[in-house]
């Protein structure tokens, strides 16, 4: 079987289960509806709606909805209309569930962006902003691994077949001429698909000697003792990569621009209110995480976490087209079409009526 047809059978497995499934994509709660700030009495609603339905995972990574959500910012976007969340813990579901109605808008990865719109022959979703760059590192045991050459050999996990940072380590392993068989992780490396939840523990118990994940789980494994042996920033130009977007199904955006346009004005004020107010953010966002999931993060894990994430508005489009690539070289991925899966329209809009520079879709948008 073609290593892109496991692939989407992988994907279309995965997508297919409830939305209330454990995969692996963070620390992220069981999928569920939150009440969040209240509605004002006598507000006018926005395009005639009750409510936006905002979906985005329990994780560091989406730092922008989590202050948001738990600062009210989308509910005074919205006015009369109710902000309503779901909170999900793996790319897959949230796309079943922006493709089925049960959410509008969402913050997510770019790989299930990527997959979603390719699935989809573009008809389903479109990016309409960034969120967040950075915040994935190879956290390895010292005592087995001192440098990055020491890598070949070892038991290296990441979250998930095909998901972002999957691609990310097979494409550095490539980098370093080492051969490995994507699809059972086999090769020079042995990468372990790892649900980040257990990751921690599968470490601790000397299981795995390191891991390519993102935060918090990377600054879990060093609290347990592990070392960051790269920073995947430094990888990439001015040290930015996508790690988190925002998109919208294109029905949704098409019947409610104004709706769309409220929740990334609420999206560009939270993340200025989180440069102006970091360590009240990091407190507001680590409160949301307890409600969602019930456990607020430890300082020791919190606080390099939250260093680790830059929040930004621009969604680093050049950056998704080279982690498509990426997919495609490591042949988890047929090459995508992926023109026209941004619409930057009215997050430039919100940007310029706030005098901020517009961003760019690096040739990806929509005609």
């Amino acid at each position: 079987m073609p290593a892109s047809t496991a692939l989407r059978r992988t994907l279309a497995v995965v997508a297919a289960l409830p939305l209330l499934t454990l995969a692996a994509c963070g620390y992220g709660s069981e999928s569920k509806d939150d009440d969040g700030a209240k509605v004002a009495d006598g507000a006018e609603k926005i395009d005639g709606l009750d409510s936006v339905r905002i979906g985005y995972f329990g994780n560091i990574t989406h730092a922008t909805p989590l202050v948001a959500n738990q600062k009210g910012f989308f509910q005074k976007q919205l006015g009369g209309t109710e902000a309503k969340y779901a909170v999900f813990n793996a790319g897959p579901s949230e796309i079943e569930a922006l493709n089925s109605g049960s959410i509008d808008i969402g913050w997510i990865g770019p790989s299930p962006s990527i997959n979603g719109y390719t699935k989809s022959g573009g008809k389903n979703l479109r990016i309409i902003g960034g969120s967040a760059s950075g915040g994935v590192k190879l956290v390895v045991n010292p005592d087995k691994i001192k440098s990055l050459d020491d890598v070949k050999g070892k038991r290296i996990a990441t979250p998930q077949l095909g998901n972002t940072q999957d691609v990310a380590f097979l494409n550095w392993i490539a980098e370093q001429g080492w051969k490995v068989d994507a699809q059972s992780g086999k090769g020079d490396v042995t990468v372990v698909r790892s649900d980040n939840k257990v990751t921690p523990d599968a470490y601790k118990s000397g299981s795995l000697d390191g891991a390519w994940v993102p935060e918090p789980t990377a600054s879990k494994l060093v609290a347990e003792g592990g070392r960051v042996l790269l920073d995947e920033s430094s990888l990439w130009p001015d040290e930015k990569f996508v790690i988190t977007n925002i998109i919208v199904s294109q029905k949704f955006l098409k019947e409610h621009p104004k709706a769309v346009e409220a929740v990334l004005g609420a999206s560009v004020d939270t993340n200025k209110w989180i440069a102006d107010n970091p360590d009240e953010a990091k407190a507001a966002a680590n409160e949301q995480l307890k409600k969602d999931s019930g456990k607020a993060l430890p300082a020791d894990v919190l606080d390099p976490s939250w260093e680790s994430i830059k929040l930004t508005d621009d969604p680093l489009a050049a950056t998704l087209d080279a982690q498509a690539e990426h997919a495609v070289k490591a042949g988890l991925l047929e090459k995508p079409d992926l023109n026209g899966i941004y619409d930057l329209t009215l997050l430039n809009k919100v940007l310029k009526a706030k005098g901020e520079p517009a961003v760019d879709d690096a040739g990806l948008g929509a005609k």
